[in-house]
């Protein structure tokens, strides 16, 4: 997968890279503004069962 997204990509290998790491940085821009936040109720981490008696 990784290979099709950098030959896919136009410019030389500098280029490429930079392009690489806008799209890194944009895809984690995401998770964390959308996805993360969307799914954080649907997760059971905040389930405790641990009383205060």
């Amino acid at each position: 997968m990784y290979s099709w997204i950098w030959r896919h990509l136009p410019g030389n290998g500098w280029v490429r890279a930079l392009l690489s790491l806008v799209l890194i940085t944009a895809v984690v821009y995401v998770l964390f503004q959308y996805v993360f936040p969307w799914a954080e109720p649907l997760l059971p981490f905040n389930d405790v069962t641990v009383d205060n008696q």
